[in-house]
């Protein structure tokens, strides 16, 4: 009988659990996900990806936040001033806020994370978003000195921000995670404070981080400490690490998870239209791309006509059609068109031109000293998952029926993924990226220079990083928009990127659960998420 209603998906009750309504009220409070790979790290000054960092936004708070309408909303700062001429942000601090052992959140534990971030022995590979402030930039490169950063506790309650230029977005800019508080006495007192769960993970956002089964579990625990608690509606959130697609999909199907997509998992490529089918799927735009980065150091890929050949020999339109299940938008650029003036369509390049590609690839071959394009072999490398595989293998077969050339593809987990990539060893690497912040600048910026924090392809351009500096420090939207599209046309001419796809958010979820939407980012904030 037992087993009939498991099946059924009912549960048989004993006396004592039908007699325990504070249990099954503790339960309802109960969220549970799911995460495709082991987080690599959780310290807001070292982390560069998404799935450590759906951790650190729900377990610290920043000076500002974001709602779940991408409305930019007070966070640690209860409230802040900026002076006329758009330089200097006074943030005054909530009284009431604190850590998760209890200490009082000051202006100098942001003062301490925010220098961490820049110390150039660290080299964060984040470090480029704070080089709006004045003397930043100069510092991290070990060009300055720190006494010039303009970041500044003035007392306990008060954090004084100087830029080098006016930041139209600095609000929306610094509820990033790399912009959170660390406590400097917790840090400094234990090296490996962020390694494990417990009471060493100091933090100070709506949750903490109660448990960590590495490679296999973590759980979030109601923040008793957190200033908003009252506003907190979760007492814990389960997360399953499941590097399966279709097991994640499986176990959303059987009520063992709440929630699906993006950044809690993604929905396996075959349920899709499952999905759409019996009406569950939600899609919303998405400020991200999917795109093949390029190894401008390796001999092969430093040639611009092999790049661009490649480029164009990639059917994205069938790719979406009949490997995508139609979600997602083929993408010619890249910056995707959830950006504020990057909506009309930027063909840099004709989808699928085949003809065009395989007159790059003949000089590409010429240059390199190839006769035959079954010489060439190029290696592309993913990170392990059943959706890259999928579309590395069209993409493969692309390449082979278009222009005749050989693909290795070259399969890793996460964590070695990463530093393969970050440390430029890979020809051409998948890779995905949704912005920072709702600004084209967090697509191009990374390219700056080959130095730049999650460039990873060794690629830089002058003219390119003159736009970008222009545009930085334009105070006129529409002169700043129109530099940062000739900043895109430079880029996307050399291709160092090759751009695939630009994601729309595909997710389902229980009806039980309420207030859980991704923003405009890609981002989940837990605090604003019930169960009925």
């Amino acid at each position: 009988m037992k087993k009939f209603l498991k099946t059924m998906g009912l549960t048989l009750l004993t006396l004592s659990q039908l007699l325990a309504p504070s249990t099954a009220l503790a339960q309802d409070k109960v969220l549970n996900l799911s995460t495709g790979a082991e987080p690599p790290t959780i310290d807001p000054g070292l982390s560069s990806d998404t799935t450590s960092g759906v951790i650190i936004d729900n377990v610290f708070e920043n000076l500002t936040e974001m709602n779940n309408e991408g409305e930019v909303v007070p966070g640690a700062a209860e409230s802040w001033e900026v002076s006329e001429d758009g330089l200097v942000y006074t943030f005054k601090l909530r009284a009431e806020a604190k850590w998760s052992n209890g200490d009082p959140v000051t202006a100098a534990d942001f003062e301490y994370a925010w220098e961490r971030m820049l110390d150039p022995e660290k080299v964060a590979q984040r470090a480029n978003l704070f080089f709006d402030i004045k003397g930043a930039e100069a510092y991290s490169l070990g060009e300055g000195s720190l006494e010039d950063v303009g970041i500044k506790a003035v007392d306990d309650l008060t954090f004084e921000v100087t830029l080098a230029h006016p930041v139209a977005y600095f609000p929306e800019l610094i509820n990033h995670y790399v912009f959170a508080p660390v406590n400097q006495k917790v840090v400094e007192g234990n090296p490996d404070w962020a390694m494990e769960a417990g009471e060493d993970y100091v933090t100070n956002g709506p949750f903490v981080l109660s448990s960590w089964n590495h490679n296999s579990d973590y759980t979030l625990s109601k923040n008793d400490q957190y200033w908003d608690k009252d506003q907190v509606k979760l007492d814990q959130v389960n997360v399953q690490i499941v590097e399966s697609e279709s097991t994640a999909s499986t176990m959303y199907q059987s009520g063992d998870l709440d929630y699906l997509g993006s950044p809690f998992g993604t929905i396996s490529l075959e349920n899709l239209p499952v999905f759409q089918e019996s009406g569950e799927l939600q899609k919303i735009p998405y400020s991200a791309i999917y795109w093949y980065k390029c190894n401008i150091s390796d001999p092969v890929m430093s040639n611009v006509n092999i790049r661009k050949a490649l480029a164009l020999a990639i059917d994205r339109q069938g790719l979406i059609e009949n490997v995508m299940h139609g979600a997602h938008i083929p993408a010619t650029g890249l910056v995707p068109p959830t950006i504020p003036s990057f909506e009309s369509e930027r063909d840099y390049f004709k989808d699928g031109d085949l003809e065009q590609a395989k007159a790059y690839l003949a000089k590409g071959l010429e240059e390199l000293g190839m006769k035959d394009p079954a010489e060439l072999t190029i290696n592309l490398s993913i990170n392990t998952s059943e959706a890259h595989a999928t579309i590395a293998q069209y993409v493969q077969e692309n390449w082979a029926r278009n222009l005749g050339i050989n693909t290795q593809i070259d399969n890793s987990e996460w964590q070695v993924y990463l530093d393969k990539v970050q440390s430029l060893d890979y020809q051409v690497a998948r890779m995905g990226w949704a912005a920072d912040y709702n600004d084209a600048s967090s697509f191009l910026g990374m390219y700056r220079t080959s130095q730049t924090g999650n460039n990873d392809t060794g690629w830089e351009n002058p003219d390119f990083k003159a736009k970008l500096d222009e545009a930085n420090s334009e105070a006129d939207g529409d002169k700043r928009n129109q530099l940062l599209h000739e900043a895109e046309a430079i880029i996307m001419e050399e291709m160092p990127v090759i751009p695939i796809y630009y994601n729309e958010n595909n997710y389902v979820l229980k009806d039980t659960v309420k207030g859980m939407r991704p923003d405009p980012i890609g981002r989940i904030h837990l605090k604003y998420v019930s169960i009925e």
